[in-house]
């Protein structure tokens, strides 16, 4: 009882030795708390039916309706579906990459051309989502797309890659790992760059290789930072960013394009059905929120590197 009445005071002691560091925390706890957790009230709507005229709290009570009505909705099965596909084919391409973009990068020893690579693989993030989802259509439009064109000329005729149901997710992961995969290696380099130089000295007494210091020295200190961005990776399954997949989606790509991110704002904004859309969301991250706590649970166990 002692200790910890001891343990208690040491802390109130550490805070006010260091309240000045707190107070700096005051206005971004305060913006947090204002639209983070205030507006969280609204999750009521999805047990609602809401009718803005009356506003939330005085809108009839509707239970699980809403829920009941997306579960045996026929879109249920295909916005799952292809939003689970969607983004495990983009976690097992995009997570990788920059671990092994960072690595090579890492190798180079020639100063301008490793600065050059490095700026020229992280300019496509800075692009945003409409101008490269307009970059997208003109490269690939099958009538004056500079793809197409280029591939005329070698004699092959191109298909309409965006009205092909087959070909949205390959299109729409392979241009993310474009315009990300060199700004998600940053945090990699980073974790590399704190590697004791010594240790490289040591491997290289030793006979050890360029490969034999990655799988050895590199891969280890990366595995902390690559465990905690996967638990991360994976608490987000359920949603796939809405603004690219809605640029991209048209009438004859809707069959593997429609997922719940973009089913929620059709059934939101577009058909006005504000309770059905708050269900959907609510279910999504109920969803996100199991995973996250289940591969934190498992990273813990098996590498003893978590959220918590």
């Amino acid at each position: 009882m002692g200790r910890k009445i001891g343990n208690e005071s040491s802390i109130w002691k550490r805070i006010w030795q260091n309240r000045s560091l707190y107070v700096l925390l005051v206005p971004s706890l305060i913006i947090l708390f204002c639209f983070t957790y205030i507006p969280m009230y609204g999750i009521v709507i999805a047990f609602k039916d809401f009718a803005p005229a009356l506003g939330i709290m005085d809108s009839p009570w509707a239970g699980l309706k809403y829920f009941q009505q997306f579960f045996n909705a026929y879109t249920f099965k295909s916005t799952i579906s292809n939003t689970i596909l969607l983004s495990l084919y983009s976690m097992v391409v995009t997570f990788p990459l920059p671990i092994i973009l960072a690595l090579l990068c890492n190798q180079m020893r020639a100063k301008r051309f490793k600065k050059f690579f490095q700026v020229s693989t992280y300019l496509p993030h800075f692009i945003s989502t409409v101008v490269m989802c307009g970059m997208i259509l003109l490269f690939l439009s099958p009538t004056s797309g500079i793809i197409p064109k280029l591939m005329s000329y070698l004699g092959i005729q191109m298909p309409n890659l965006m009205g092909l149901p087959g070909a949205f997710r390959h299109v729409y992961v392979w241009t993310e790992v474009w315009q990300h995969c060199g700004w998600d290696s940053i945090m990699y380099i980073a974790a590399l760059s704190a590697v004791d130089p010594s240790l490289y000295e040591a491997a290289t007494v030793d006979g050890a290789n360029q490969w034999q210091k990655m799988l050895k020295i590199d891969i280890p200190m990366l595995l902390p930072t690559a465990t905690v961005l996967l638990i991360l990776r994976a608490g987000s399954i359920m949603s796939v960013g809405f603004e690219k997949v809605y640029l991209l989606q048209n009438s004859m790509n809707l069959v593997t394009s429609e997922i719940i991110s973009t089913y929620v704002y059709k059934m939101g904004m577009i058909s006005s059905q504000y309770s059905l859309s708050a269900a959907i969301g609510v279910f999504n991250n109920v969803i996100n929120f199991i995973l996250l706590m289940i591969v934190n649970s498992v990273a813990n166990k098996l590498s003893d590197t978590s959220l918590i």
